[in-house]
């Protein structure tokens, strides 16, 4: 690992000030640290967010559930305002990880890295979210912009997410048995604008999938999506799953995804 500065600061302000063109933001660290002792990557300073009351906790506000950038994963999960009226969030916090992951990873630092098979872009793009930072509110189809690349600029922070409440949703992921990260994840919602899929783990960046979208649009249910084939140009190819399996296992999980939020009760 090479030096850097650490700093702790006691508010928001702090830590925005403390921010320069080469620091970083330390959430949970799970992806930051691993990287800096590997030393694939440098940086002069990183300020550390873990005394920041204000990023934490999840709100129940009208037609939306709020949650704050440093909301643990096991927090998410275990938040009765979640599993109440977005339970589908719930289930995927509850699969992220280890507990040991669970407890120290954060929301904020999972959709900011923006790991290709991360969980959570699954969500923020599946359920239609609105990231929101101490400068503006970044609509989740704006959000993520490429592998580990967000829209989010220099020195700008994730301060919380807000999760429209679907009529419906589910999430499922076929997961790597060793680091459970998504082989294939896939988000299904029912939403106030329409319907929406999101696919993580499957390409270099989550996505969403329009023809699987207008075909429950016309008929929610597994037997619509009975057929349709995803191109496996662009897919992941590598020794947990060629570019055609993933294309196949996406449709697979697509339909089990319907089976459980058209499942009555």
């Amino acid at each position: 690992m090479y030096e850097f500065e650490y700093e702790r600061p006691a508010n928001l302000d702090a830590a925005l000030k403390a921010a320069n063109s080469d620091s970083a933001f330390l959430a949970g660290g799970m992806t930051l640290l691993p990287t800096l002792k590997m030393r694939l990557a440098r940086r002069s300073r990183l300020i550390d967010l873990a005394a920041l009351p204000e990023l934490r906790g999840v709100r129940s506000v009208a037609g939306a559930i709020e949650i704050g950038a440093m909301t643990s994963h096991v927090e998410v999960q275990d938040s009765t305002e979640v599993q109440q009226r977005l339970p589908a969030l719930a289930r995927l916090a509850g699969g992220i990880g280890d507990p040991l992951v669970r407890n120290r990873g954060t929301i904020g630092g999972s959709i900011a890295n923006n790991d290709p098979a991360a969980d959570y872009p699954a969500a923020v793009l599946g359920l239609g979210a609105v990231v929101v930072t101490n400068l503006r509110e970044i609509p989740g189809d704006r959000f993520f912009t490429g592998m580990f690349a967000t829209a989010l600029a220099p020195g700008e922070l994730i301060t919380r997410v807000s999760f429209p409440v679907p009529r419906r949703a589910a999430y499922l992921k076929f997961r790597n048995p060793a680091s459970r990260y998504a082989v294939v994840g896939v988000m299904i919602a029912e939403t106030a604008g329409g319907i929406r899929v999101a696919v993580t783990g499957a390409g270099s960046q989550v996505f969403r999938l329009p023809t699987f979208e207008q075909a429950l649009a016309r008929r929610f249910s597994p037997e619509a999506l009975q057929g349709l084939e995803v191109s496996s140009d662009g897919l992941n190819d590598d020794m947990h799953g060629s570019a055609a399996y993933r294309a196949n296992l996406i449709g697979v999980i697509a339909r089990r995804a319907v089976t459980m939020v058209a499942a009555p009760g």
